[in-house]
């Protein structure tokens, strides 16, 4: 596998190149999944334990982020999306960023069990070790799959603050988490096709680089349709109700219409990557409003 070493550490880290060892644009997207699974929970939290809960959350999901940039810090030295990360920066040692994360992880688990709940804090370290051991290490240099099977790695969330809440794992819970984990694969596809060369300079085996641009676009519209169904779940089983079904109707409509230009080009075109990019951008919108109709739903009815 091609990779550039990551530089030296030539100058004193500060606590910005800490944070950003967490991937905030990435946590603000799990700890928002993770606040709505509690807030749509059936029940009542004390709000100083919810606020624990959704810490841990963050925590837990910065402590994996800083594992993943430990092992793969040469990777992304040698990609032109990641190069500017603190330690292909050279601004921390790699031995700081993996006592930071195992820090991190470490204390998420053990506050989430002591203050909230212990089934909670399984959920939480089977998260992290899922994201920073399966996915990292052993899924992502080895099959063009990492991204299907990895996806339940930030499908967590959700469940884990639902679990903050009641204390038990239900139908409701697994099907927020098998929405985020059908939506990881387009979401993650659309991204990787306009990237494609930084994961072939490095030896990823992403789908695009290995199946082809062809193969992926045709997967990105099969899994855009599961998504239509699968988000639809929540509501068919009477586990919510019409502001949440509706909402999920047209959002995941939009989705699949984005979805299908992209699906069915064969090349990038005048264009360059424009129907690509729409798809990625809006992907990241559909999962806050999704979710956002889900607490809006829970608290009409309550």
């Amino acid at each position: 596998m091609a990779s550039t070493a990551a530089p030296t550490v030539t100058m004193p880290a500060e606590w910005r190149d800490f944070f950003a060892l967490t991937k905030p644009r990435v946590m603000s997207l799990v700890v928002f999944t993770g606040l709505a699974g509690l807030l749509a929970a059936p029940g009542s939290i004390h709000p100083v334990i919810g606020f624990t809960a959704v810490l841990c959350i963050a925590m837990g999901a910065g402590g994996a982020a800083a594992l993943n940039q430990w092992w793969e810090a040469d990777i992304d030295a040698g990609m032109k999306r990641t190069s500017k990360r603190p330690l292909p920066q050279g601004k921390l040692r790699r031995e700081d960023a993996r006592d930071f994360g195992l820090f991190l992880s470490g204390i998420s688990v053990m506050v989430m069990g002591v203050a909230v709940h212990w089934l909670a804090a399984l959920i939480l370290a089977g998260s992290i070790v899922y994201y920073a051991v399966i996915y990292t290490i052993w899924l992502k240099p080895r099959t063009p799959q990492n991204i299907v099977i990895g996806g339940g790695a930030g499908a967590f969330p959700p469940l884990i603050g639902w679990v903050a809440v009641t204390g038990e794992i239900t139908l409701m819970p697994v099907l927020l988490f098998a929405i985020i984990f059908i939506w990881t694969p387009p979401h993650f596809w659309a991204l990787a096709l306009f990237v494609k060369t930084d994961y072939a300079k490095v030896g990823i085996p992403m789908m695009p680089v290995v199946a082809g641009e062809r193969s992926t676009r045709r997967q990105i519209l099969a899994y855009s349709l599961a998504l239509l169904a699968i988000s639809l779940a929540p509501w068919l089983v009477g586990g919510t109700g019409a502001i949440y079904g509706i909402s999920a109707l047209v959002l995941s409509a939009i989705f699949l219409a984005l979805a299908i230009p992209v699906s069915f080009r064969s090349s990038t075109g005048e264009d360059g990557m424009k129907p690509e990019k729409r798809l990625f951008a809006w992907s990241v919108i559909y999962l806050f409003a999704l979710f956002t109709a889900l607490v809006a739903d829970r608290i009409v009815l309550a």
